[in-house]
């Protein structure tokens, strides 16, 4: 699957009343990717989740493409959940 765009999804889920604090940490990391993506969001949702989307052009699914690290274990109530999707047209 060469040529075409890979979409990383990052989403993780804040201990209740720090989803802002998530959010920004997100933003902030996700401003220090050791490459820049061609796009990139960032989302929010109830119960304090926070989902982070960038698109790669011209990746394939087992490409080392920059991701966001694990938040501080104390910041989130589970582990992170990463998802790799291709963009189609």
């Amino acid at each position: 699957m060469s040529g075409a765009a890979i979409v990383l999804m990052w989403e993780a889920r804040a201990v209740e009343g720090r989803g802002g604090e998530l959010l920004e940490w997100a933003r902030a990391r996700s401003a220090e990717l050791s490459r820049e993506p061609a796009r990139r969001e960032v989302l929010r949702a109830p119960q304090d989740r926070v989902l982070v989307m960038t698109w790669w052009p011209d990746a394939s699914y087992g490409d080392d493409l920059p991701e966001l690290p694990e938040p501080d274990a104390a910041l989130i109530t589970r582990a992170v959940h990463r998802w790799r999707f291709e963009a189609v047209g």
